[in-house]
């Protein structure tokens, strides 16, 4: 399974806003950095389109220990974080149900990023 950056350009950034960085590592002509992916938001009928399962956060939990019980890795956290509008476990309250999709190819495919 490839990373979310398998697809991810390098970018050349030689902007002002970066000038304080340059310096700091020696005046440097540019820096070069990953391109920010853009995820999609799923439409209705692609979210519809996937299996997914419940879970009930319990204390405890984690997305990147779920990820690693449902995706065999925990590298995909994001994608529970992602697919539920919840960026960080600090948005889920004990109690609070989640839907995890099952089919990791598919569910990149529909985020853009395979």
């Amino acid at each position: 399974m490839p990373s979310r950056y398998s697809k991810t350009h390098t970018v050349r950034n030689d902007t002002e806003f970066y000038d304080f960085l340059r310096k700091k590592r020696g005046n440097l002509k540019n820096i070069n950095h990953l391109e920010t992916p853009i995820l999609r938001h799923p439409t209705v009928s692609q979210r519809a389109s996937l299996s997914t399962v419940g879970h009930i956060w319990s204390y405890g939990d984690r997305y990147y220990k779920l990820a690693h019980k449902y995706y065999g890795d925990s590298q995909y956290w994001w994608i529970l974080a992602w697919y539920n509008s919840r960026p960080t476990e600090a948005d889920i309250k004990t109690g609070d149900y989640i839907d995890i999709p099952l089919n990791l190819e598919k569910v990149l495919m529909v985020l853009g990023v395979y």
